[in-house]
């Protein structure tokens, strides 16, 4: 049975989207490295703050179908720059009960094991439904502050060299809401433990921002589609350029430094009202428009002639879109929060849109795309990408867009959801490719590293 100290997946319960005949000994192997990794390694493997992404990576291959030894082999890759979790302080763990204290020592990485033995305590004792209901969704300072912080980013502390310092500066946007939806998808109490204890120790920058989008929104009588909204945003220049090439993060110190009432503005016009939550539900099919959009602008962000890639932030928009029919399907979570917690994440999308100077989709470069393999479908899709030795991002963005393109089927004659048909598919073939392309926006195409290449750059400066 799997506790707050104990992961244990099961052949019968394998995610929102997962390939059949998954195995009991997957299952097995699976359990087995996320039980190491829960014990003995820390959220971050450096001071910097790069996230370990094993809780990610694991869980996402064994519902593609990885075997016991494909799990086993991608575990040992990664594991190899991870790092071991600070000593405890037993007394500092009990005193986080009080308010005051739990909220001293938020947004430093140096007491996240503190932090994860405290909420392991909590949901131990509690659930972790109860857990959550406590320390995330209550509504009070404590709870809100661990709340932003799970869509938040940590802010860097020290440039190794250019091309790490353009991944580094806006590291970890939406890493604990999605190490959150891995918790909950797979009903594992011991991940979503780390995700209440990585967001403590995130930065809480973003917080400001959706707290003000809430309080416009709740003056606002009307909700705009996200389509209309980006086409808005992306005609507005003031919003468009505010984000400047040598801001060191493009939201925190462009966006809202020079256009912060544009951006809560236009942000504020999407919204889900706790009476229209079955409409919003309906709309979106477990969060099918908020899927929809973020492949929109991640899978169109393309600049011909050059190479297809993804935007490695537009990327994390998709990644975690998944989890949100997760979050809709829990009983103990209510009407309000389950409102909030998905417009939280579509205000982030359209910043985080915003931040690149809110390029226009090329829905034609996905149409026209030529695939490597084009005779192949989804499976031959995910038997590609468990070959693929990086930290989970590709496998996630290809999970993500085929449960996209199963929750958005039924829309596929709205004008609103712009991604349809055969472009899913296309758009799998496209997520095959291990680079990325760090673009700040349009035409800066800055540099391509595979990602097995740059963790093990990233390892050595650790």
């Amino acid at each position: 049975m799997a506790t707050a100290s104990k992961v244990q997946l099961s052949s019968d319960h394998c995610g929102e989207f997962h390939v059949p005949n998954i195995t009991q000994d997957s299952a097995a192997a699976a359990s087995e490295v996320l039980q190491e990794n829960h014990e003995i390694h820390h959220i971050f493997f450096n001071q910097s703050g790069f996230h370990n992404h094993i809780a990610h990576h694991i869980p996402t291959i064994y519902a593609l179908g990885a075997s016991p030894a494909a799990i086993r082999k991608h575990y040992a890759n990664n594991k190899s720059y991870q790092r071991p979790p600070q000593p405890v302080d037993s007394d500092l763990i009990q005193a986080f009960h009080d308010h005051a204290t739990f909220r001293k020592y938020l947004g430093q990485e140096r007491y996240y094991h503190d932090y994860l033995v405290f909420f392991q305590n909590e949901i131990h004792r509690n659930g972790f439904e109860n857990a959550l209901l406590e320390y995330m969704f209550k509504g009070d300072e404590r709870a809100n502050a661990i709340l932003v912080r799970m869509y938040a980013g940590r802010c860097p502390y020290s440039r190794i060299f250019l091309s790490l310092w353009l991944i580094h500066r806006e590291q970890g946007f939406l890493h604990p809401i999605i190490h959150l939806g891995f918790g909950i998808e797979f009903k594992q109490p011991a991940i979503i433990a780390e995700a209440l204890a990585q967001a403590a120790v995130h930065d809480g920058w973003i917080g400001p921002y959706l707290l003000d989008v809430e309080k416009t929104a709740a003056t606002l009588q009307t909700s705009r589609s996200l389509v209309e909204i980006l086409d808005q945003i992306r005609a507005d220049s003031n919003l468009r350029d505010a984000a400047h090439w040598d801001d060191d993060n493009k939201i925190r110190d462009g966006i809202l430094a020079r256009a912060p009432d544009e951006m809560i503005q236009y942000a504020a016009q999407w919204k889900v009202g706790i009476d229209e939550l079955e409409q919003k539900t309906a709309e979106m099919t477990n969060a099918a428009e908020l899927t929809e959009i973020a492949v929109y602008f991640t899978g169109g962000a393309q600049h011909p002639p050059k190479q297809i890639k993804f935007d490695f932030y537009y990327m994390h928009c998709v990644n975690s879109s998944i989890f949100f029919s997760s979050f809709l399907k829990q009983p103990w979570l209510s009407r309000e929060n389950k409102a909030r917690v998905l417009q939280f994440k579509v205000w982030i999308d359209l910043a985080m849109f915003t931040s690149r100077r809110a390029p226009e989709p090329l829905l034609d470069e996905i149409v026209n795309y030529r695939p490597k393999h084009p005779d192949g479908g989804w499976e031959d899709i995910f038997n590609r990408v468990l070959e693929h030795e990086d930290d989970g991002h590709a496998s996630k963005l290809v999970r993500a867009l085929r449960h996209g393109e199963e929750i958005c089927q039924p829309y596929s004659d709205d004008p609103n959801f712009r991604i349809k048909n055969i472009m899913w598919l296309q758009l799998g073939h496209m997520g095959e490719y291990k680079p990325v392309r760090v673009h700040e926006w349009p035409g800066a195409d800055v540099f391509v590293l595979q990602q097995s290449i740059l963790l093990k750059i990233l390892a050595s400066h650790g």
